[in-house]
């Protein structure tokens, strides 16, 4: 029926207004507060072209909860039309999303060992090949890349291995860029890298962790989509895999595990946002980060993905509302990372179980990581809070990435403590 209604409202919108109204691309703050607007708007982010960026796909869609959404120009008029007919609330977060797009993506890449500006700036998939590369061979002694396989469309997914001092210590994972559009997490694992490198017995902090782990660095986990989303479509999210069906690409990798794969909270549906796709680790890209995952599950003892938006830090569960066995550990060291980063940034990260603090979804990593076996397994959705979603400015980067260090070094250190204790 709303069907019926948001075409009908769409004939009228172009019969009264023509084609001479200016818009632009904006990304709009919307709260439903009533069941029959909360099916509106599901219809609006699922029938028009629009892009929803929180929550992930449209059934999450509740009272009394914002809701965030792309809408292209050309689609502008109808959505505030139907917006201001049933009196759904909302706001502009962001007017000209286009040349924010576009000043974003004009970027010219300089050599990363000349400018500590390279790491305040988005960069494209080969320069990041390129700073692999340049990364390594400039620190044989301590980074190791590592081939994990290739992507769907045959791109290498490279991994670095930091290792100070000796081989023979536990490790910790930190894999970003699960999801295409959300460019502030590659951002992140370059930053933690050239930090590591820079302060090692600088700053006690990442040294004393640095001591005690190898830290197994995967920058880019969605190569296609990432590359896709600098070339053609800015809000790409999923991998960039062709259904057998053939009518959609793509599959969402953090619903491509096996953590109650597919079940409530992931699509079978092959043009959906949150698709799981074919079966468990179906996508090559998931599949080598579980190969890899499972050879070293005795040594990595501290999994963590990288995410954004929303400044959260999650653990398991996501699949399910169920508590994991060490729920209570886990939400400590949550809490005191929140903590850390409001003390030091004044900027707040809420922080607790996946299914309990945003909604269930089930496919997920850092599920799967500690169903595996390792036992710390996090989360981490990186700023903002929607003024600006996946288009952060570069000029946020820095304090963006200063506080999810903040964080990971917190929780290492406690991982770190409390092997110690285990084996002491």
């Amino acid at each position: 029926m709303w069907a019926i209604v948001i075409c009908f409202a769409l004939m009228s919108q172009l019969l009264w207004t023509g084609h001479c109204t200016e818009t632009h691309d904006q990304i709009l703050s919307i709260t439903p507060t009533t069941p029959e607007q909360v099916d509106i708007l599901k219809n609006i982010s699922s029938q028009y072209e629009t892009t929803l960026w929180q929550p992930a796909h449209h059934q999450y869609i509740q009272e009394e909860t914002q809701v965030h959404l792309y809408v292209p120009a050309n689609s502008s008029s109808v959505v505030k039309e139907l917006l201001q007919r049933y009196t759904i609330t909302h706001q502009v977060l962001l007017d000209n999303a286009k040349e924010l797009i576009e000043m974003q993506t004009r970027n010219d890449t300089t050599d990363p060992r000349s400018s500590v500006t390279f790491y305040e700036r988005y960069h494209r998939l080969e320069d990041i090949y390129r700073w692999i590369n340049h990364t390594a061979q400039d620190n044989p002694d301590t980074i190791q890349t590592i081939l994990l396989g290739s992507s769907y469309e045959k791109r290498p997914l490279y991994a670095l291995k930091l290792s100070f001092n000796s081989e023979n210590k536990k490790a910790m994972w930190i894999d970003c860029g699960i999801h295409a559009r959300e460019w502030i997490s590659p951002a992140f694992c370059l930053w933690f890298i050239q930090y590591s490198l820079a302060f090692y017995k600088q700053n006690k902090d990442i040294t004393d962790i640095l001591d005690n782990m190898n830290v197994y660095v995967l920058p880019v986990m969605n190569p296609d989509g990432y590359h896709y989303t600098w070339t053609t479509n800015r809000m790409w999210r999923k991998n960039r895999s062709v259904s057998r069906s053939g009518s959609c690409v793509g599959v969402d990798l953090n619903r491509n595990f096996d953590a109650n794969w597919c079940t409530e909270g992931a699509s079978k549906e092959p043009c959906s946002e949150i698709y799981c796709g074919a079966f468990p680790e179906s996508e090559p890209e998931s599949e080598a980060v579980a190969n890899f995952l499972r050879s070293n599950k005795d040594t990595i003892q501290l999994y963590l993905t990288i995410h954004a938006y929303s400044q959260m830090l999650l653990f398991p569960y996501s699949c399910t509302l169920e508590e994991a066995e060490n729920h209570n550990e886990l939400l400590e060291m949550a809490q005191e990372a929140s903590q850390i980063i409001r003390r030091h940034y004044r900027n707040t990260y809420k922080y607790g179980a996946g299914a309990k603090t945003i909604y269930l979804a089930p496919g997920g990593s850092d599920d799967w990581a500690y169903n595996l076996g390792i036992k710390y397994s996090f989360t981490f959705e990186l700023q903002d809070r929607g003024q600006y979603g996946f288009l952060l400015p570069p000029s946020h980067i820095s304090k963006a990435c200063n506080e999810a260090l903040l964080a990971v070094k917190t929780i290492a250190q406690r991982v770190i403590e409390k092997t110690q204790a285990a084996t002491a």
